[in-house]
């Protein structure tokens, strides 16, 4: 049998885009982690229980001062985070940006390994290498290098160690990203369960965001150990007889320009996020719209698995007006729903819960990275649908909310909150108006008199305190065009099934 080269050119070539794409992944990574820096094993997210907590910043359940999820988000530095300051939405872009790009060259080297013959390399054939590598590992910790094993690039420690990285870390790092998407929870609530929850998969990705930058790091550290000409030689030039000056040359040359790639990319990020946005929203929200309408929400939680605290994002709203109509107990709200439609209706609360009131025991998922369980009380939102009879042009469903962002949130924002939802999503079975929480009146703090639930989506989707509905054929004219106001304000993906 011919013998495999030990650095074919799949090799070389993939090895190079890894380097961009999982240092891209860490940064972005970090960006999205920057807004909830708590981690938990288990859903709920109870303040106070977290078993890392990377923040200064600590709420309690039982605060005397109101607090909202956003109040708990870091500013992280621009060198470790992509784009860093409180950018999530953008971090965000990033982030699902580079992920089918990994997957895609990790499949195509995967493929490559055991077609080409590789694979003897990397996967080991006996349970003998495990005191081998133990014994290599002493080996270096006495400032010594381990041998490599016959006929083979690598010493038993390394081979154990790619082989990990290869086929269990990358392929965790894949399925606990995918066990965090609202989506995929909604409609396969048994798959998260095989993490423990959204909040194990959370930990079971950070965790292997530290398990693959320390690779990183020894992966580094060898390569000096080594010798970096000769190292350069094998991994730019696919041998180690090849000429060391020019490996060294490509080498630095390659590694320069991944640096260029993300100084480049966390300056115009952070220059002009809209454009941003824009551009990398090309690519991305084709994904995202369709794991959106990935199928149906199959939620059906148990009351014993209600959170015991459930967090809030967004204060309340503070006008004169909302709040004699919370004092009244909403007896005189009255919500407009108009637009592109046959049957334009104006209906009090007591006339909306009269077009058929349903509860469901659902997983709440916000942006940020929490989640919580509980029991929402309200309309089906397609049952409004039928009684106004939209046209056939109706692209979306635009909901407007009573708080005013410059009152409840500052920050430079500004504008009352709206968010537009694709109809195809409103008439899914479990899309809701929400009159109830937990067998009770909807608390002012999550959106009384009325909120929108959305089973499949974020929660920056399911709008608080709704003002009134629209019916409109396309979302160019709304706020900025974006889809909603933190599409707009904070450069949300517009279709957020993950």
């Amino acid at each position: 049998m011919e013998q495999v080269p030990h650095y074919p050119l799949f090799v070389v070539i993939t090895h190079g885009l890894n380097i961009l794409f999982v240092t891209l992944l860490m940064r972005s990574g970090v960006e999205v982690l920057s807004s909830m820096p708590k981690l938990y094993w288990s859903d709920g997210c109870p303040p106070g229980r977290e078993w890392l907590r990377l923040s200064g910043k600590n709420f309690g359940g039982d605060s005397r001062r109101p607090w909202v999820s956003l109040d708990e988000e870091e500013s992280w530095h621009p060198v470790i985070a992509l784009p860093g300051r409180k950018n999530l939405g953008v971090g965000r872009h990033w982030h699902f940006l580079t992920v089918p790009f990994w997957i895609l060259t990790g499949a195509v080297y995967v493929a490559m390994v055991f077609v080409s013959g590789y694979w003897s390399y990397l996967v080991p054939t006996h349970w003998s290498i495990v005191p081998q590598a133990i014994r290599d590992i002493g080996t270096y910790l006495h400032f010594q290098l381990a041998p490599q094993l016959p006929g083979q690039p690598f010493d038993a420690a390394q081979k154990l160690t790619y082989f990990g990285v290869v086929f269990v870390l990358a392929p965790l790092q894949i399925a606990s990203g995918v066990a965090m998407s609202p989506a995929m929870l909604a409609r396969f609530p048994w798959y998260g369960r095989l993490f423990g929850g959204k909040q194990g998969a959370r930990s079971v990705h950070f965790l292997g965001l530290c398990a693959m930058l320390a690779f990183v790091v020894v992966h580094l550290f060898m390569v000096v150990v080594h010798g970096i000409p000769g190292e350069f030689a094998k991994i730019f030039l696919g041998s180690e007889d090849g000429d060391r000056v020019l490996a060294t040359v490509v080498g630095s040359l390659t590694l320069l320009a991944v640096v260029i790639v993300h100084v480049g990319a966390t300056v115009y990020s952070r220059i002009d996020p809209r454009r941003t946005q824009r551009l990398l929203g090309k690519l991305v929200h084709r994904f995202e719209h369709m794991l959106s309408r990935l199928g149906r929400s199959r939620q059906h939680y148990r009351r014993r698995d209600i959170s015991e605290y459930h967090r809030v994002n967004g204060y309340p709203p503070t006008d004169m007006g909302y709040r004699q109509l919370a004092a009244d107990g909403f007896g005189g709200y009255q919500l407009p729903v108009g637009g592109l439609v046959d049957h334009p209706v104006t209906l009090s609360l007591p006339e909306l819960a009269r077009l058929g009131m349903t509860r469901q025991i659902t997983n709440h998922n916000c942006i940020q990275g929490w989640n919580g369980i509980a029991e929402w009380g309200g309309v089906p939102l397609s049952a409004l649908i039928d009684l106004v009879q939209p046209s056939k042009s109706v692209s979306h469903i635009v909901f407007y909310a009573m708080d005013d962002k410059a009152l409840t949130e500052g920050r430079g924002r500004y504008g009352y909150f709206y968010e537009a939802v694709p109809i195809a999503i409103a008439r899914q079975p479990q899309a809701l108006l929400a009159l109830e929480m937990n067998g009770a009146p909807l608390p002012i703090e999550h959106g009384a008199p009325l909120r929108l639930r959305l089973e499949s989506q974020l929660g920056y989707k399911m709008v608080k305190w709704i003002k009134a509905i629209e019916f409109v054929d396309g979302i160019a004219d709304i706020g900025m065009g974006q889809g909603g106001y933190r599409e707009d304000q904070l450069y949300y993906g517009s279709s957020p099934g993950i």
